[in-house]
């Protein structure tokens, strides 16, 4: 039986593949430091890449039956569905060339997906099965854009009250604002309103002080979270030096994040690690990375990758058991990687 391909050399490198057998998979190193420690499960969610393949993968989510749900841009099938040991459940989709975001909503009693495709400037809401319910195309009237190609939306971020948020974190840095009924409703950011370019990457609606939810970005480049008031007031930055932030996920009292790289864009064979962080953003844990240090003024020193585990993390899971499922970009058309707590 053979597991997961370990990769030896980085995305930009040539590839260099050695199998590991399924007994190596109790001398996994043990990633992470304090009460979040972890180590990689050999072989989850490998498959036949010559009937379903992969090109990047890029957005993860979980439905109310325990499946993960993985997009990846190769239109073979964009969309594939995995059960919990990791065996392909069933697959979709050949129109979202440019994927890039995910979240899975609930509606009432279904649940449904919020596609973003940066090649052809659209978010899709899709049934978990692939029925396009809807679409929303460049917020043209809003004099913004002057053409269809400068929106390039990388997320959505999602109200419990249907009200969403689409991030042009690809295209001119604005936030776009959707009513529960799907119309349009404001829109903010951008340079004039402080938005760097390469910054609102992805992250989440945070509803911890249920009565005033905020946004909280993934700065990407920026290497830092970004706190905005719903109306696009900012609140707070959290730096996160020698990350690269592309995803926020919550669980418990902790919220986790996937960086890219340590030192990306400089150096895109640099490759990346996950980060916990406690309810007041402090980084407690570095997956794969060095551990974390503040100095005496409270200043987090700079984090870089340490195990060569991950190449390009850019989303991450967190299961109910609090085992970790992390999909990459630019990492040699690998499949997800699958953590378990120790």
């Amino acid at each position: 039986m053979f597991t997961r391909r370990h990769f030896l050399k980085t995305a930009g490198a040539a590839t260099a593949c050695a199998f590991i057998p399924a007994r190596a998979q109790t001398s996994a190193p043990i990633l992470g430091q304090g009460n979040f420690r972890y180590r990689v499960v050999p072989g989850w969610g490998v498959l036949d890449p010559a009937t379903t393949p992969v090109k990047d993968c890029h957005g993860l989510a979980r439905d109310r039956s325990g499946h993960i749900i993985l997009l990846t841009n190769h239109t073979a099938n964009n969309v594939i569905i995995y059960d919990r040991a990791g065996r392909l459940v069933h697959k979709w989709g050949s129109t979202f060339p440019g994927a890039h975001g995910l979240s899975l909503v609930t509606e009432g009693d279904r649940e449904v997906l919020f596609i973003t495709d940066l090649a052809t400037h659209r978010v899709a809401k899709t049934t978990l099965d692939g029925q396009l319910l809807d679409e929303w195309r460049w917020p043209e009237k809003t004099g913004k854009y002057e053409k269809e190609d400068q929106y390039r939306p990388s997320w959505t971020l999602h109200l419990p009250n249907g009200e969403f948020y689409v991030l042009d974190g690809y295209g001119r840095d604005y936030i776009v604002h959707y009513g529960a009924d799907g119309k349009f409703r404001r829109i903010f950011g951008g340079a004039e309103g402080g938005i760097v370019h390469w910054g609102p990457h992805a992250g989440m609606i945070d509803t911890r002080a249920q009565s005033d939810p905020t946004l909280l970005i993934a700065m990407s480049d920026q290497q830092y979270l970004l706190r905005l008031g719903l109306d696009g007031r900012e609140l707070a930055r959290t730096p996160l030096p020698g990350g690269n932030p592309r995803q926020i996920r919550r669980h418990g009292d902790h919220y986790w994040i996937a960086h890219l790289a340590d030192n990306w864009p400089k150096d895109r064979n640099s490759r990346g690690y996950l980060s916990v962080l406690d309810a007041d953003l402090r980084v407690v844990s570095n997956i794969a990375g060095t551990p974390p240090a503040y100095d005496d003024a409270g200043k987090l020193q700079p984090m870089r990758h340490q195990e060569p585990v991950f190449i390009h993390p850019h989303d991450l899971l967190v299961d109910t058991d609090e085992s970790l499922y992390v999909a990459q970009f630019a990492s040699n058309q690998t499949y997800p990687l699958k953590l378990e707590r120790v």
